[in-house]
């Protein structure tokens, strides 16, 4: 065993505790508080595994887990944006590169090298495992805001279209659950219910 090794081990796995401070947008289903990161990755590991027989292609499943656990942890750094919060997102990729690059040093250079290259693959979208990653990041808050009434939506009031634009890696990756999602969608927006809100 090496020693030194093992302290940058335990240093990154201390430091990436602080994702469960990280409190995202997205309220818990029982509407009784704001979920944060580190629960957030966990459930979307659960939703993969639940849904995986929908992806549309053959995906290398061990490693979706992996780039579910790793995605958000440069949320550390850079906060969670918002996916509707126009201004946050101009600076999110910056923000979340100089994060990577913070965190991902602390690890021994071989680890630092494996979990950045899962980080960018996520954040990339070129490969079968993230495309089924980035629609199962879809999935878990639309079923947290159909849980909730209507949520974030209802909270933060983004149009239908922006989020049918914001759900579309489910419509290429999980095309058997784009009828359930485009129908969830309407159901809140398209309805008296919905408080107003329209397209």
């Amino acid at each position: 065993m090496n020693p030194d090794r093992l302290s940058r081990q335990a240093s990154f796995l201390t430091e990436a505790d602080k994702l469960k401070r990280v409190l995202r947008r997205t309220l818990i289903a029982d509407g009784s508080r704001r979920e944060n990161s580190a629960e957030h990755s966990w459930h979307l590991a659960l939703t993969a595994m639940v849904l995986r027989e929908y992806a549309a292609e053959p995906v290398n499943f061990p490693r979706v887990l992996e780039m579910l656990a790793a995605h958000d942890l440069v949320e550390i750094d850079a906060d969670d944006t918002f996916a509707y919060d126009v201004e946050g997102n101009r600076t999110r990729t910056e923000r979340e590169r100089r994060a990577a690059d913070r965190l991902f040093a602390l690890l021994p250079d071989d680890l630092a090298a494996s979990l950045r290259a899962l980080w960018e693959e996520f954040e990339e979208h070129k490969t079968p495992e993230s495309r089924f990653a980035n629609a199962v990041d879809r999935i878990q808050p639309l079923l947290q805001n159909l849980a909730t009434d209507g949520g974030t939506w209802r909270i933060y009031h983004p149009t239908r279209e922006q989020v049918l634009r914001r759900m579309d890696p489910v419509r290429t990756a999980l095309p058997a659950l784009w009828p359930f999602v485009q129908s969830a969608i309407d159901d809140f927006f398209l309805t008296p219910e919905s408080d107003g809100l329209r397209s």
